[in-house]
């Protein structure tokens, strides 16, 4: 146990000075009984005789509730700070977001990149403060913008800093989205892909969800839909939003017009091997149907907490059971 004030504890010194006080009272007391005793003047109290032991016991009782209370209220006032264990509410999403060059078409306006950024900004503005969100820009490779976090606020700052560049990699982005999940680099052999996906074990993460912002159209390995297929061992949903249109348009790439179009075949496949969902950029309730299926999870955590609360409790209670005692057995408070 740590506390915030330390100095408040030079405080304890008075407990012992305040039992001295007391003891010395007491003694006093007690010859001041007998001396009127031995005149006749008094009965010797039922508090003096040493006879009645259950009485001697309670007359300390109070007294001992109060310095106890007393003691417990002083390390309160230090502010300790103890490690608890609590049940907490969490679930993690990726955001893999396309940043290839066919990204950069205006066939949905004013471009697919921007359709997909105002949509992953809407998805992170529906989640509640438990949701960890990461952000992941995926091209001919992967890179993690921001790691999954509560601040939602970096989360959107990582969403404005992706840009455009190169081709599309849907395996490789859902491959880096799998590491920020797992919390470490995740290497897949493109060998153990297929039929074999099943046996690639990066862990169980059933509280963890992927969605990939794309228009589909994918040009390097490894397999998507491979990929997918060993997120779904690890109890990861992938989710999927289409971005574009399948009429599709031309975009000028390094000097040369390029036909693309929304591939949402693929998109589906890699949602559907999941248990994920599929939607449209366009589907006003597409982003708000995945939010409801994101699945938060318990669990405990240890969190290094100040339990000043706990001690005041403790100590009213003491204070409170010392005062009942000392009246239900005296007559008086003190």
């Amino acid at each position: 146990m740590t506390f915030r004030s330390p100095w408040m504890l030079a405080l304890l010194l008075l407990i012992p000075a305040m039992v001295a006080a007391y003891i010395s009272s007491r003694r006093k007391r007690a010859v001041r009984a007998d001396a009127l005793a031995g005149q006749g003047l008094v009965t010797t109290s039922s508090e003096a005789r040493p006879s009645k032991s259950r009485m001697r016991v309670r007359r300390h009782v109070p007294f001992g509730l109060f310095a106890a209370a007393l003691t417990v209220l002083v390390v309160g006032m230090a502010r300790p700070m103890a490690t608890v264990k609590t049940p907490q509410r969490e679930a993690t999403v990726i955001l893999a977001i396309d940043v290839s060059n066919s990204m950069n078409a205006a066939d949905v306006a004013p471009s697919r990149i921007e359709v997909a950024k105002a949509a992953a900004r809407d998805f992170v503005k529906l989640q509640p403060s438990a949701v960890r969100i990461g952000v992941v820009a995926f091209g001919d490779g992967a890179v993690t913008v921001q790691s999954p976090t509560t601040a939602h606020a970096d989360v959107l700052d990582a969403i404005d800093r992706v840009s455009i560049g190169g081709g599309t990699s849907l395996g490789q982005g859902l491959v880096v989205s799998l590491g920020a999940i797992a919390g470490k680099p995740v290497t897949i052999d493109p060998q153990a892909l297929g039929s074999d996906s099943a046996q690639v074990d990066i862990g169980y993460f059933g509280s963890a969800s992927v969605v990939v912002l794309s228009d589909g159209e994918e040009t390097s390995p490894p397999d998507p839909v491979s990929v997918a297929q060993v997120a779904s061992v690890a109890g990861i949903h992938v989710n999927t939003i289409g971005i574009g249109t399948e009429a599709g348009t031309v975009v000028q790439i390094n000097g040369f017009s390029v036909a693309t179009a929304l591939n949402s075949d693929v998109l589906k496949e890699m949602a559907s091997v999941t248990d994920g969902s599929y939607h449209e950029g366009n589907d006003p309730g597409g982003l708000e149907a995945v939010s409801k299926s994101i699945d938060l999870h318990f669990k405990i955590v240890s969190k290094h907490t100040e339990v000043t609360g706990l001690f005041s409790a403790v100590g009213a209670v003491l204070l409170l059971a010392g005062a009942v005692l000392s009246v239900l057995w005296f007559g008086r408070v003190v």
